[in-house]
């Protein structure tokens, strides 16, 4: 009789019967601790010897060893049986959303504020969770990349626009202001917006900057409208124009993350604040993006309600 291929005949429940008869070496215990009748058990390894064309164990009445090829098979099915538990237990997690990649993407000083716990929360929560890290990404960068599926969760200010963006408030920091060292309000322990009247302000280059925003609409509680005189692309380059003299900056506090020499951060009395939520599409069907969003809003804030879009918040 021709041996048959591994493919057309084996199964893992040969290899399992198999490995349990080579460690006991005692067809009894074997079927026992596989719960099979010892016949049947019998069986399946006289037709595992036979496609294999290989005898893989010496019986005589008092005892069973195994031959060489049985010492071979022995390690290669201990291998092969782990290998699928492994893949199992790796399908499994994934399909519960505790296994995976996840593309995330931060905004601006938040990569220094929040990013660190953030990560610790989720290697401490989701181990098996590996994290893909896009920084200083402004808002709508975020959801342009979020709606094209370049990222699947976004740390980021609202609002997020389009009901397609679900987000989760984590912070609501205060605006702060920026200022160089040698600045006339840097001796000053806090300041108001209306000391900000006449002076030249740096922005976010972007439009739709949702810091931008905030400042505008607090100036504007104020009486003034801020003039903008540069602009940066990201906070980094912001903060140097402020070191340079050539405006003040009012930022989010976690700004403060990021120290740079010649730049001195000062509290606004009448600043207001800015959000940072976590984002993500609302019609994604990736699991694990599902539970890293629950672990980081229970984690991140642990008393607030969930919400899902901009427009329930209060």
């Amino acid at each position: 009789m021709e041996a048959g291929t591994w493919e057309d005949h084996m199964e893992l429940r040969h290899l399992r019967y198999f490995v349990a008869v080579a460690d006991t070496c005692h067809f009894g215990q074997a079927a026992e601790r596989l719960h099979i009748a010892q016949p049947a058990l019998s069986y399946a390894i006289r037709q595992l010897e036979s496609e294999l064309d290989a005898g893989l164990l010496t019986r005589t009445t008092r005892q069973v060893s195994l031959t060489p090829a049985g010492e071979f098979l022995r390690a290669e099915a201990v291998r092969i049986l782990d290998a699928v538990e492994d893949a199992q237990h790796g399908v499994r997690r994934i399909a519960a959303g505790r296994s995976g990649l996840v593309r995330l993407g931060v905004t601006g000083t938040a990569a220094f504020s929040h990013l660190p716990r953030i990560a610790r929360i989720l290697n401490q929560e989701l181990p098996a969770v590996a994290l893909d890290i896009s920084s200083d990404l402004l808002t709508p960068q975020q959801c342009d990349a979020l709606r094209v599926n370049a990222l699947d969760i976004g740390v980021l200010r609202p609002p997020a626009v389009g009901d397609d963006i679900a987000v989760h408030a984590i912070d609501d920091e205060p605006l702060v202001v920026a200022v160089s060292a040698d600045h006339r309000l840097s001796i000053e322990p806090v300041v108001s917006l209306a000391d900000l009247r006449s002076e030249a302000f740096v922005g976010y280059a972007d439009p739709g900057s949702a810091v931008n925003q905030a400042v505008l609409r607090a100036s504007r509680r104020v009486g003034f409208v801020p003039h903008r005189e540069h602009t940066a692309p990201n906070t980094a380059v912001l903060l140097a124009l402020v070191a340079a003299g050539v405006g003040v900056a009012v930022l989010p506090a976690s700004a403060r993350a990021l120290p740079l020499g010649g730049v001195v951060f000062r509290d606004l009395v009448d600043g207001g604040s800015i959000e940072l939520a976590l984002a993500w599409r609302r019609d994604t069907d990736n699991p694990v993006v599902d539970t890293v969003v629950q672990v980081l809003a229970t984690a991140l804030a642990p008393h607030s309600e969930f919400v899902t879009t901009s427009e329930e918040r209060p």
